[in-house]
């Protein structure tokens, strides 16, 4: 009887550990918007629709930090940003496609709250969804620690 629990305990601990959703934590530094575009706004996407192929959550979460603040603006041209004329004739689209990975897709984005205060904006300045944490060190190291998968977005 003890072989038997035994066995069937272990399988449900296989079968359990198999249904677990995979976690990446983005490291989300560039200020390149076509770098941008294809390694978040594109491969998030793809990369979700992997999993669900298999019948597997994806658990995303963005950190935000670097060059990267200037996508995560409700209105640039109050910024000091409002030069970057590739964002200003895309910001719109722009907002509309991360709003989406976050409403659709529940990707959590999280923005470094030391380097807003250094360029100048506020939580207001950024999408309601956006989440403030104090340092970007800190939202790495809680979600590495939680066990997602680290994969840096630089220039």
């Amino acid at each position: 009887m003890k072989k038997i629990l035994l066995s069937l305990l272990f399988t449900l601990g296989i079968l359990y550990a198999q249904e677990a959703p995979a976690k990446v934590v983005y490291d989300l530094t560039t200020k390149d918007l076509k770098n941008f575009e294809l390694r978040i706004l594109s491969a998030v996407v793809s990369n979700k629709a992997h999993y669900e192929s298999t019948l597997r959550e994806l658990d995303v979460s963005v950190v935000i930090h670097g060059g990267a603040y200037k996508f995560f603006l409700k209105d640039p041209a109050a910024s000091k940003f409002k030069d970057d004329k590739a964002l200003l004739s895309s910001y719109q689209t722009l907002g509309k496609r991360i709003q989406t990975l976050a409403d659709t897709y529940e990707v959590e984005f999280l923005v470094c709250g030391v380097g807003l205060r250094k360029h100048g904006l506020e939580k207001n300045d950024v999408y309601d969804f956006v989440k403030v944490i104090p340092n970007a060190s800190i939202g790495l190291i809680d979600k590495q620690n939680a066990g997602y998968a680290f994969i840096p977005i630089g220039d």
